[in-house]
């Protein structure tokens, strides 16, 4: 920290920490209850980032954590603790370090039990529910134990990749406490030595013994950063290796062991046969989801898989506890002696750049519309997807850069993308990111897009604009639920200032003339309002769409 006297406040000291812990900026929305923490908070190295509303502002922390590995946001009692209340259990499913700090009344206020304003008569209620989607949570009322607190509750959220909670109320960010002392947040967590041993043997004897073996890489990899490990084990032995929606991007796609995403039955034919056919497969870290399944559509059998999560390894039937993944791969190159897999079992081919040559008076179309992004996108892009024909469409694209695909792929809260690229572009400012938002997503939180612009942020956000909610259209007989107003989306920027483009897009020719305005201006935002046919998607979402109402109609 840079100030020239240590922190003795619960404030001051709570900023320290995060500043050490690798927070650069802090999102939220002020409220009174927490104005004291913030005013310190202005006068410390951390940024403040003023949000449209605290939904955004959860966002915005999340796609910062996924970033920079941590992030925070501030907020008021009640009203702006449930507000963000969805995007902290966005961040619990998907394994997110983000930190939340809520203001609170006064103590002297909470004694009494006065009804406060904010207040639902219960002071403990919100504590108690942010309690079920936390790994660790204080009340920062005791300057006494309010520092240690304070050190417990981030480590847990640094080792766990979780979110934490932290209530502040009013008046004690200026409580005198001890200074901060000398820490590391980083936790040994330690394999227990039998079980580790034994389930590497098991691990190695089935993969020696395999004639066409495969490794699925999933998001649990790039949550603890053990890419580098998982690369060096799989060039170790050789072996084609896939990732899931959620990992995509997490190693090399243009490592020539890489055979595409596996979504289950959704899966390019190629992709699928190689998975499916396989007669070991080792899953590192993969979360079997029933959107990274393919609606749980994967013919892989039990008996023929090795899966390794964080503390816990299933070998066919036999289930081992307390080994670290770290451990498990490590531990199992070291076992493994290098072989040639790929002589006789290659990669299967996967989809590269092709030159995307318009139409120019041609309407445009969702598949074609992905041909032409597939051309776009660079090695200096982040491309982030919301649920809907975006993240469906997603195992198509190409990206050359690992780590440069974002998604919430799990928990698939709509409307994520906008406010998550505004942390995204604070974590990363070499980085342009380019957002596929479906039109009932943006009108979720499109008034983030007014903070990209008055934080200068460059994404290029396109609106695939299909009258509606076309990915529930796809899983359910559709209805009117599924309409949205159709807003001249190209003219929101003008709305909110004077840096930015609007442009909208009906054929193949504006399509190309649009993406020459991307590139050519890359420090500025650029809306691009897609205009297509009503009821177009791609064959993907149809795809999915059909495999999910499939097995809503077996239950």
């Amino acid at each position: 920290m840079t100030s020239s006297s240590p922190p003795s406040q619960i404030g001051t000291y709570l900023i320290h920490r995060l500043d050490q812990a690798g927070v650069r900026h802090l999102f939220g929305v002020p409220g009174d209850y927490v104005l004291d923490f913030l005013d310190q908070v202005i006068q410390s190295p951390i940024e403040w980032i003023g949000n449209c509303n605290e939904l955004n502002a959860g966002y915005a922390a999340d796609g910062y954590a996924r970033m920079a590995g941590v992030g925070a946001a501030v907020v008021t009692y009640g009203v702006g603790g449930f507000s963000i209340l969805n995007a902290v259990a966005g961040a619990c499913a998907e394994q997110v370090p983000l930190v939340l700090i809520s203001g609170a009344p006064p103590p002297a206020r909470r004694w009494a039990n006065d009804l406060v304003h904010h207040l639902t008569r219960d002071y403990l209620l919100q504590y108690d529910i942010f309690r079920k989607v936390t790994v660790d949570s204080a009340i920062l009322i005791n300057p006494g134990t309010a520092p240690d607190e304070i050190d417990r509750v981030l480590t847990s959220c640094l080792a766990h990749k979780r979110p934490v909670y932290f209530e502040l109320p009013m008046g004690m960010a200026q409580a005198s406490c001890r200074p901060p002392q000398q820490i590391s947040f980083q936790v040994e967590c330690r394999s227990d030595p039998r079980a580790l041993a034994e389930c590497i043997r098991e691990a190695a004897s089935l993969l020696d013994a395999a004639k066409n073996p495969v490794v699925l890489a999933g998001v649990e990899i790039l949550r603890f950063g053990l890419a580098a490990e998982a690369l060096h084990l799989i060039e170790h032995i050789e072996l084609p290796f896939a990732t899931t929606v959620s990992s995509k991007s997490v190693l090399p796609e243009l490592h020539p062991q890489f055979i595409g995403i596996y979504q289950g039955g959704v899966s390019r034919r190629e992709v699928r046969e190689q998975i499916e056919s396989s007669d070991c497969v080792l899953s590192l870290g993969v979360w079997m989801t029933d959107f990274d399944t393919g609606g749980f559509s994967m013919k892989i059998d039990e008996t023929r898989m090795i899966s390794a999560n964080t503390e816990h390894v299933k070998i066919g039937y036999h289930s081992y506890t307390n080994v670290q993944l770290f451990d498990f791969i490590t531990g199992l190159e070291k076992a493994l002696s290098p072989r040639s897999f790929l002589t006789s079992h290659p990669a299967a081919p996967i989809m590269r750049k092709n030159p995307f040559h318009p139409r120019p008076e041609a309407r445009l179309t969702v598949p074609r519309f992905f041909e032409g992004l597939n051309s776009f996108l660079d090695d200096e892009m982040i491309l982030m997807v919301e649920p809907g024909d975006a993240i469906c469409a997603a195992p198509e694209l190409y990206i050359e850069e690992p780590e440069n695909f974002l998604a919430q792929a799990y928990y698939l809260s709509i409307g994520y993308c906008v406010p998550a690229s505004l942390g995204v572009s604070l974590a990363r400012p070499g980085k342009r990111p380019v957002v596929l938002s479906g039109d009932g997503a943006f009108q979720m939180t499109a008034q983030e897009v007014s903070s990209l612009m008055r934080f200068n942020c460059n994404p290029v956000i396109f609106i695939l604009n299909n009258d509606g909610y076309m990915i529930e259209r796809k899983l359910h007989e559709d209805g009117v639920y599924n309409d949205v107003q159709n807003w001249r989306y190209h003219a929101l920027p003008a709305v909110f200032g004077d840096n930015a483009i609007g442009l909208r897009v009906e054929t193949e020719g504006q399509l190309e003339e649009a993406l020459d305005t991307a590139r050519n201006r890359p420090g500025m935002l650029i809306l691009i309002n897609l205009c297509f046919p009503p009821g177009d998607c791609s064959s993907s979402l149809e795809a999915l769409g059909a495999r999910f109402q499939a097995m809503s109609a077996k239950k």
